[in-house]
């Protein structure tokens, strides 16, 4: 019991001299503290005043430099403007020296003026006593006189007018011949172009007779649908590794080639298959148009066409007359119309642009009746194309035209037509053509050439 109450007597002794002696030592503590905070803030006041003292002397540094600065750039002004004032006053001097002189000029001038005015003055007195003695000698007033000199005058200049409008007129209609058949032969010399003759039948070979009894199928259900989904007669005869396609609509027989060369070199060929490679054939001969009519038109010069004037433009590459391609052709003829346009002063845009759309109605002959000059004319018509084009387009197989480029055009179309190679003729048969229209130009010709000369003259 006795040990027991010692030991909480010595803890409770322990604890009182630890509570103490952590009283003692905080107050140490915090007097450390308080002395070290003090002598931070010595430190910082020293710090501040320090910085004090160097941002008053930059200070004034900059305010001596920022007098300096002024100082100078006042003693420039002043100098700038006492040189502004220098020539200020060297200015006044040459003005009043101009005046001087000008007066002095003025003086001289009114001197000269009233000498002139007695001179002129003078002038008149002796021309009136001049008149009086003529009409004295001559017996005769000076009006009658004029009248009789300006009558024979008259006489002799309407005699000589006479005989020099009818030597013109017959050396204009000499030279429109010429000039016409020059013009002409310039143009065909000028352009070559080779223009390739094809079949209108289309053949597809094929890497053997055994490919025959695959696209005909099953009791016949490959070629039914090739047929149906393409428009054209599939042609398998005797023909070895061939097989033709016939359609009067060239863009079908088009599209069934490439659909059956496709089917052909893939090697599947089922119903199914012949749809999806003929809409496929399909879009790829529509690119192709588009393709060819802008390059038409890009190669020939032609802006601003409507996109279905280009893609019927592009319609002609598959469209043959007399075997002769109708976009080649049409090219040709564009380029050939704004030779002879520019060589007779012609409207040359308006030439080219008939050329090249002067056939445009053979892209739809199949689908629209009527000749193909009209159905192009009213094609052209409906998407903005310029009436001048659309009368070359309409006239360009009429006898008589309205406009030269309408004849120009008409000329170009059958001097492509002639070329040799262009429709299934021979040089020899083209040669002996040319000779024939040379020989029997001046009278086969010759209204044609007198009227395209007028036409080509009002134009100029």
């Amino acid at each position: 019991m006795e040990i027991a109450i010692f030991s909480i007597l010595a803890v409770l002794i322990g604890l009182s001299i630890g509570a103490l002696g952590g009283y003692f030592g905080r107050g140490l503590l915090q007097k450390k503290s308080y002395a070290a905070a003090q002598s931070e803030a010595a430190q910082i006041l020293e710090d501040v005043a320090d910085e004090r003292r160097a941002i008053i002397i930059e200070g004034k540094e900059e305010a001596l430099k920022f007098r300096t600065d002024a100082e100078a750039e006042i003693r420039e002004r002043r100098s700038e403007v006492q040189r502004t004032e220098q020539r200020i006053a060297n200015r006044q001097e040459n003005v009043e020296r101009r005046a001087t002189n000008l007066e002095r000029r003025e003086r001289k001038l009114s001197d000269k003026e009233k000498t002139v005015s007695e001179l002129e003055h003078s002038l008149t007195e002796l021309k009136a006593k001049k008149l009086t003695k003529l009409e004295e000698i001559g017996q005769l007033s000076m009006s009658d006189a004029r009248n009789e000199l300006m009558y024979s005058a008259e006489q002799e200049i309407e005699h000589d007018l006479a005989i020099r409008y009818r030597d013109f007129e017959e050396q204009a209609r000499a030279e429109a011949n010429e000039k016409a058949r020059n013009i002409l032969a310039l143009a065909i010399h000028r352009f070559a172009a080779d223009v390739v003759s094809e079949a209108t039948v289309t053949t597809v070979q094929l890497p053997s007779d055994d490919m025959k009894g695959r696209l005909i199928g099953r009791e016949g259900r490959n070629i039914r649908a090739i047929e149906k989904a393409t428009g054209v007669d599939l042609i398998i005869d005797d023909t070895p590794e061939a097989v033709t396609l016939s359609c009067f609509d060239p863009v079908r027989r088009e599209i069934a080639r490439l659909a059956v060369t496709n089917l052909v070199s893939d090697g599947r060929i089922h119903p199914a298959r012949i749809e999806e490679m003929v809409g496929r054939s399909e879009k790829e001969v529509s690119e192709l148009i588009w393709k060819s009519g802008e390059e038409a038109a890009l190669e020939v010069g032609v802006r601003g066409l409507h996109p279905d004037i280009v893609r019927l433009l592009g319609r002609l590459k598959y469209r043959y007359s007399y075997g002769e391609n109708v976009l080649q052709h049409s090219i040709e003829v564009a380029h050939l119309s704004s030779m002879i346009a520019s060589e007779v002063g012609a409207n040359v845009k308006v030439a080219m642009a008939g050329g090249l759309l002067h056939d445009l109605g053979k892209a739809l002959s199949h689908e629209v009746e009527g000749p193909h000059a009209e159905i192009g004319a009213d094609i052209a018509s409906k998407h903005s194309v310029a009436k001048a084009v659309c009368t070359c387009i309409a006239e360009h197989h009429d006898d008589v035209m309205s406009s030269t480029e309408a004849f120009i055009v008409s000329a170009a179309d059958a001097i492509s037509a002639a070329r040799p190679g262009s429709r299934r003729d021979t040089a020899e048969n083209y040669i002996k053509r040319l000779q024939a229209w040379k020989k029997s130009g001046a009278h086969l010709t010759a209204w044609r050439s007198a009227t395209l000369f007028r036409r080509a003259a009002k134009c100029a």
